[in-house]
């Protein structure tokens, strides 16, 4: 009994993405809100205006439209369309959390965002929500640490096939833009985070090698090999 007590307490969850957790569990806490409000909360704040022809058209006299540009991400139709979404954040946004630190993917996620929100403003003839554009962008970026690879997993090409075509041919026509925006909006945040980070990636390789080598060399050094503990002896004796 003493030693399952010991096995447990040595066992603790770690908070390992700071960024795709807060805003995993910000979403979800969104989604309870909406609920016990009645349905009121995400439309009112986590829902980004249409243009032209929108039966809610975006206003630039309206400073609460700007916020909606960006935090459209946080609010979801329902809880299928959040459970859909955190499927592939969770699984892909710790592995890039990791490879390119928490700080450059909040940036890439307000990137992705603001994109998606602007081009569905200006184009789209319905309201859009949902975090669709930044598991775009995340399937985008791990596909694109393969290329650097000089490999592309057969898995990573076919989860970008069915999610562009869940997204293009799985929704009522008149969604086609907000679709286009989602995919142009994660096309923008992989491509930034790609021309952004190659040189800290390399920098930190550099440094991971560097360690190695000096681990191996100090190894070499301290060690003898068998050739000279064969002479020392031999040299013993003959004295």
């Amino acid at each position: 009994m003493a030693k399952k007590g010991s096995f447990f307490k040595k066992i603790r969850i770690s908070y390992n993405a700071p960024v795709t957790l807060t805003f995993s569990l910000a979403a979800v806490l969104i989604m309870i809100l909406n609920a016990l409000l009645k349905g009121t909360l995400i439309p009112a704040l986590f829902t980004v205006p249409g243009g032209t022809g929108c039966p809610v058209p975006f206003d630039m006299h309206a400073p609460l439209d700007y916020l909606r540009l960006i935090l459209h991400i946080f609010g979801h139709a329902d809880w299928n369309h959040l459970v859909s979404n955190l499927s592939f954040i969770l699984l892909l946004g710790p592995v890039i959390e990791e490879r390119y630190g928490s700080p450059v993917l909040a940036l890439m996620m307000f990137v992705t965002s603001l994109v998606t929100g602007v081009l569905n403003a200006c184009f789209s003839p319905l309201p859009m929500l949902g975090s669709s554009d930044i598991a775009f962008m995340m399937i985008l970026l791990t596909s694109f640490t393969s290329i650097s690879k000089s490999e592309i997993p057969l898995s990573f090409i076919l989860i970008l096939v069915l999610y562009a075509g869940r997204e293009l041919f799985g929704r009522p026509s008149e969604q086609n833009i907000a679709t286009l925006a989602h995919i142009a909006g994660g096309l923008c945040g992989s491509l930034f985070a790609f021309l952004a980070t190659p040189k800290a990636a390399a920098r930190k390789n550099s440094a991971a090698q560097k360690k190695q080598d000096d681990r191996e060399r100090s190894r070499t050094i301290k060690k003898p090999t068998s050739e000279e503990d064969n002479s020392t002896v031999v040299g013993s004796i003959e004295l």
